[in-house]
């Protein structure tokens, strides 16, 4: 079977999308999709999706290789499109599967048709499923606020089943992939709309209070009055050489290099770890991935027991009070005073390639206020099956940009926007 090289994938992308520019003069700068916090602590988006069009909730998944939505209950569209074997979409998506279906023709079943394995990450549960395309419309933004919807045609996606929704927030009929693949949401939206293929993620840490993902360029604008474009700090993305089902992982990799506790006193407190885990191995074990699908960050155990030593340490003598799961080390909330970062705890510094490439982590992020009464060091243990050695989870990462750069494999990130006089629901949604 004939393979396409990275320029011929370009190609097919513009081809695929031609029809979305040529109906409209108007040319965005980028996209904006709010982001919701739900209390399953997932953060959905909303997309408009089929003719005629009708909102669509997903649980956004950061290394996701692409969209799919369940089908099987009231898909209804008269633009869904399968992807015929051996076509253009096929080859793009990578799928080398063609099906049949023995039932009525209906959205998931057509003959001669591609499949792919689309992923519940949440649950780690996986079930094939039929590539096709249709209409998805979204907002474009004038970096203030948002402006006018536009739509984008022949949209890829997978069409999957209902029992794959499980374990997924109410209401979500699918998952939102944003990973490092060439069906995925940003690289779609950058083929439909001549982008760089980069995305901009700010997680708000309110149910209340929506976040945001751009698509696109910036600059960013947060009230109030606030460029946080030339706030950003930059560090190379690295790929996992495996990932599912034996390919490159989609997923966005950083080099952390040591982990460090920066105390009041501004004295560093290096954890001590066995740093070859930090690195990835040739069987795709080690390193450090981000994730919207780990509520919190998860540890190698020997990382985990390290950190939660030194963290206990640089504390001294405060005393500790009942776990609260997934929680091991909780203390009463009346013992750290409270700071515009949050608690008033050391930060953790996660160094990158070299001293001078710092992610501070403040109490915002490296606790959790679990009620009124009690507070956790916001880290869990990912026990002996841990495959990665850090998985810098969602609450980590809240309240702070993250811009992905696909094109140039690099990370912007600002730290905690809170000493900025912001955050990420402050974004002109209106």
């Amino acid at each position: 079977m004939a393979s396409f090289s990275f320029s011929s994938s370009s190609s097919i992308l513009f081809l695929l999308f031609s029809i979305s520019i040529a109906a409209t003069s108007f040319t965005p700068k980028s996209l904006v999709l709010p982001v919701i916090k739900h209390p399953s602590l997932q953060y959905i988006i909303q997309i408009h999706q089929r003719t005629p069009l009708v909102p669509v909730n997903l649980t956004v998944d950061l290394g996701g290789r692409f969209m799919w939505v369940d089908c099987d209950r009231g898909y209804v569209s008269s633009s869904y499109k399968p992807a015929r074997c051996r076509s253009a979409q096929c080859y793009l998506a990578k799928s080398i599967s063609c099906g049949k279906c023995y039932l009525p023709p209906h959205p998931g079943c057509n003959n001669h048709t591609c499949h792919l394995p689309a992923e519940n990450t949440v649950i780690q549960l996986s079930s094939s499923g039929e590539v096709t395309s249709d209409v998805v419309s979204v907002s474009s933004t004038n970096d203030f606020n948002p402006t006018r919807a536009l739509s984008v045609h022949n949209f890829l996606f997978v069409c999957s089943s209902t029992f794959l929704l499980e374990g997924l927030a109410g209401g979500v009929t699918g998952m939102a992939g944003f990973g490092r693949t060439r069906i995925s949401l940003p690289s779609q939206f950058a083929a439909a709309f001549s982008f760089n293929r980069k995305f901009t993620v700010c997680l708000s840490g309110s149910t209340r209070f929506p976040g945001v993902i751009f698509s696109g360029y910036g600059p960013y604008h947060f009230l109030p009055n606030t460029d946080l474009t030339n706030s950003l700090t930059y560090t190379p993305l690295f790929i996992n050489p495996l990932g599912f089902a034996g390919e490159k992982s989609s997923e966005y990799f950083i080099g952390v290099k040591s982990i460090e506790f920066n105390s009041k006193t501004h004295f560093l407190n290096t954890v001590p770890l066995n740093t070859t885990l930090l690195k990835i191995d040739r069987n795709g074990n080690g390193g450090t991935k981000i994730s919207t699908v780990n509520p919190y960050t998860v540890l190698e155990p020997s990382i985990y027991n390290a950190l939660v030593k030194t963290f206990t340490t640089e504390l001294g003598n405060i005393p500790r009070v009942d776990a609260v799961a997934p929680f091991e080390v909780c203390y009463s909330s009346k013992s750290f005073g409270s700071t515009e970062l949050g608690p008033g705890v050391a930060s953790i510094d996660l160094i990158l390639q070299n001293k001078k490439v710092i992610w501070r982590m403040f109490g915002a992020n490296s606790m959790v206020l679990v009620n009124d009464e009690v507070l956790c060091l916001g880290f869990v243990d990912g026990g002996v099956e841990a495959k990665t050695a850090v998985v810098i989870g969602a609450h980590q990462i809240e309240d702070n940009l993250l811009e992905f750069d696909l094109a140039t494999s690099r990370l912007g990130f600002s730290s905690t926007l809170l000493g900025r006089n912001t955050n990420c629901a402050n974004f002109n949604l209106s």
